[in-house]
């Protein structure tokens, strides 16, 4: 029998689901602002490429989050630490999971992420030091077989793609975005002031990597001469930053980290049924050849194993925290 949940929780629950599904939304979208940026600026690399989609969208987001929320520069030290923990994490895991794009499909990426759905509920229980039980371990092995179909992993070589490996290891940098938001001693900050931090600790950062990375001014300006790539970005800075960021810095903290890393595995599959449709459209509006995506056997049998394993695991009263 399910417990019975507040309602504050069940709005909380609802909140992050709208996250997810604009989490959901960035996958298609990034991925087309990359291959418009190869068709823009051809002489650029891939880290360019990977970076200047990400920059724009948090220089933006400081902007709309100022008009929106007055005073959330006001932040205490204690929202600045969190705030810049959480920014530091975040630029990890989106530096790795953008350029991953590059080399997988959106889908594939989207599930692939969601690894760490298993590595919170593991990590708390090495944290609290008890063995986290048969049914989780159980979990893990779904996971990992999982993350084998979806990255085609070559057991003769033993070896995944590039976009595959990134991908997993951006996976580890966002445990550290959730578990720091969840922290208890950071109880007491506000929302939209932790947002603010990490809009500018991430702004920042990969400003400075656009500069170390741009071949030259003419790369960075290029972009912006397309009606196409200024929408993508502007879409993925509401929707999918302040949208997205504010609703998971407001809400999550009200519940578990383990909850929260469950509910996040919602996005693969929005992610998914987006890329089923949204490429095309967006091929035919920015004159790029990015093909719908098809829903494979390795994306039903990966993406399945993977959800399976956390369907499981949520039946589980989650370990005290």
């Amino acid at each position: 029998m399910f417990p019975v949940r507040s309602a504050e929780h069940t709005r909380a629950v609802l909140m992050l689901l709208l996250a997810n599904f604009f989490w959901g939304l960035s996958f298609p979208l990034i991925k087309a602002i990359m291959l418009l940026q190869a068709k823009l600026v051809p002489a650029a690399g891939s880290w360019f490429s990977t970076i200047y989609a990400v920059a724009p969208r948090f220089v933006l987001a400081l902007g709309v989050l100022l008009l929106l929320r007055r005073g959330c520069w006001r932040a205490t030290a204690r929202e600045w630490k969190q705030g810049v923990i959480i920014g530091l994490f975040a630029s990890g895991g989106m530096l790795l999971q953008n350029d991953g794009l590059q080399f997988t499909a959106a889908s594939t990426s989207a599930f692939l992420t969601q690894l760490y759905a298993i590595l919170i509920p593991v990590w708390i229980a090495v944290r609290a030091r008890h063995n986290p039980g048969t049914l989780v371990w159980t979990c893990c092995g779904l996971v990992l077989a999982g993350v084998a179909v979806l990255g085609q992993f070559d057991f003769e070589q033993m070896r995944f793609g590039r976009g595959e490996w990134e991908t997993l290891l951006c996976s580890f940098f966002f445990m550290g975005q959730i578990l720091t938001l969840g922290r208890k001693d950071f109880g007491e900050n506000r929302p939209a002031q932790i947002t603010f931090v990490t809009f500018v600790t991430q702004a920042v950062i990969f400003v400075g990597l656009v500069g170390a990375t741009a071949p030259d001014l003419a790369a960075v300006l290029a972009p912006w001469r397309s009606a196409a790539w200024v929408a993508f970005t502007v879409g993925l800075t509401v929707f999918c930053t302040v949208g997205a960021y504010s609703l998971m810095n407001a809400w999550q903290p009200k519940i578990s980290e383990t909850e929260a890393g469950l509910i996040y595995c919602i996005e693969p599959i929005f992610g998914s049924l987006m890329a089923l449709f949204l490429p095309a459209l967006f091929s035919i509006w920015a004159g790029i050849n990015y093909p719908n995506e098809t829903a494979t056997w390795t994306l039903l049998v990966g993406g399945g194993l993977i959800t399976l394993a956390n369907v499981l695991l949520q039946l589980k009263p989650p370990p005290k925290e």
